[in-house]
């Protein structure tokens, strides 16, 4: 495991402020279109109930989550992990996780391993992945694998898709060393999304590797899912500003790219959910444009990323986490989809500000998602994005995220809230047939917690630190944990 991780800063090089004055009117005017590949569903929030096929659970405000095989409510908290060669997970990685409590993994592999050649397939790699799922099979930790590219590939010193699969029409792309994220702006780097987008051999080559992908791990019974395409991008018009651009490439390219890779997918596993992620303004408070799809399991995994904290700012408590949250929750909840957090984090969580956004972060999400993956795994004392201090604990500033969970809730689920700076802890539900299961860490509690119930009976094990709720189906539970 790496000492230090940075994912690297992320601004902007347009007149973004600019841009995003012109959202209400860009987003209506790029509002999705129903197509032969896409469906209606109400957008009207459903009453709280379990789906006909047992497989989700939906609350009184929306919220759908993925049930586990008791039909309990899962709820989903973990890392990302294993973009680089050379950090690469073992199982005692995964076993590593399912002690501090973590019961979700998103794992990071890339077309450009998978196939490093075209039409040749690297079993090592597979095998790799393999090893990971087995290993996450005996820990109880579900896996979300990520086909994850940045930059679009290689070729302009990122990764995600082959050198063959990158074509650019000679355009130029010059390197901007001091922020990485400016050369998705590069015309190059944006041709090659318009041709993996329209060009029938790669759409073709792409559906391929999905096919080999979800045929090869399917079996699995840690794999949650698939995420079809990290932070996917685009190719702007002239004179078009970001808003409306990424209203009209979600809408048309990045839908229809999703559309022909559920059906790949679905050729093979029928069972495993699929998720879609937006563009990655989204961080700016902007509603998706993405067209809905015709799958009952398909999910939602936006990122959660504060530009200016990514550059090396500390975050000043404006208004980014109310604007986010009130924007995120609208596409899901149309859709009936569950919403799992793919990324989010901070670059340097010991600072005051940074701080405070973890913990404003963490609040947000036990309010709008169904589950979140921190970026990233690794251990330093020195910074960066490496959720973990060097011995393994929560990095100062990210206690927040470590904090205890219902990892399991037999019944809808209700509201639920962790303070780091006390230890107070209340999670409540409307309880159903079987137990509920609380992560009740060591960390936060080094003594056994106080504990107050209303509605049912709680069960604390100390050696597993978990603590275990019966209750009569239809009850009203509140649970209170206190130092």
């Amino acid at each position: 495991m790496p000492k230090i991780m940075h994912r690297a800063a992320a601004g902007f090089a347009l007149a973004t402020a600019a841009a995003l004055a012109l959202v209400p009117a860009a987003a209506a005017a790029a509002a999705p279109t129903t197509t032969e590949a896409s469906s209606s569903r109400s957008a009207t929030k459903p009453a709280p109930a379990a789906s006909d096929d047992g497989s989700t659970i939906t609350t009184a405000d929306g919220r759908v989550f993925i049930t586990d095989d008791q039909g309990r409510a899962l709820q989903l908290r973990g890392y990302n992990a294993a973009k680089y060669v050379h950090d690469r997970l073992t199982p005692a990685d995964i076993e590593s996780m399912a002690d501090q409590g973590f019961n979700f993994l998103r794992l990071v592999v890339q077309w450009q391993y998978f196939e490093p050649e075209q039409g040749e397939y690297d079993e090592a790699y597979f095998d790799y992945v393999d090893s990971v799922l087995d290993a996450a099979d005996r820990e109880g930790v579900h896996v979300m694998l990520d086909m994850h590219q940045d930059v679009y590939g290689p070729v302009f010193g990122a990764s995600g898709a082959p050198e063959w699969a990158t074509r650019t029409d000679g355009l130029p792309f010059v390197d901007d060393p001091a922020n990485w994220f400016n050369n998705y702006f590069q015309p190059a780097v944006m041709r090659a999304f318009t041709h993996l987008y329209d060009d029938a051999d790669l759409r073709a080559a792409q559906q391929q590797l999905w096919v080999r992908v979800a045929d090869r791990f399917e079996g699995h019974d840690s794999l949650l899912g698939y995420d079809l395409f990290n932070e996917p991008f685009g190719e702007f018009y002239e004179d078009e500003d970001w808003v409306t651009a990424s209203a009209r490439i979600e809408s048309t390219k990045i839908s229809d790219m999703y559309d022909r890779l559920i059906e790949s997918v679905r050729s093979v596993d029928d069972e495993s959910w699929i998720f879609v992620e937006p563009t990655v303004l989204v961080g700016y408070g902007v509603p998706t444009q993405l067209r809905t799809f015709d799958d009952p399991k398909v999910g939602y995994a936006p990122h959660f990323y504060n530009t200016g904290v990514e550059e090396g700012g500390d975050w000043t408590g404006d208004d980014f986490v109310v604007n986010y949250e009130a924007a995120i929750s609208a596409y899901p909840t149309a859709n009936g989809m569950p919403m799992i957090v793919g990324e989010w984090g901070v670059p340097n969580s010991r600072t005051p500000g940074n701080a405070a956004l973890v913990a404003a972060q963490v609040a947000a999400m036990e309010r709008f998602a169904s589950g979140w993956s921190i970026w990233y795994y690794c251990r330093s004392d020195g910074g960066g994005y490496c959720a973990m201090n060097a011995a393994g604990g929560a990095a100062p500033g990210n206690e927040p995220a470590f904090g205890p969970y219902a990892r399991a809730i037999a019944g809808i689920p209700g509201s639920e809230h962790f303070d780091a700076a006390t230890g107070d802890y209340t999670v409540s539900f409307t309880a159903g047939a079987g137990p509920t299961e609380i992560w009740v860490p060591a960390t936060t509690y080094a003594q056994a917690p106080e504990v107050s119930i209303t509605g049912g009976k709680a069960h604390y094990n100390a050696k597993k630190q978990t603590l275990r709720i019966t209750a009569k189906p239809g009850s009203k539970v509140t649970l209170t944990l206190e130092r």
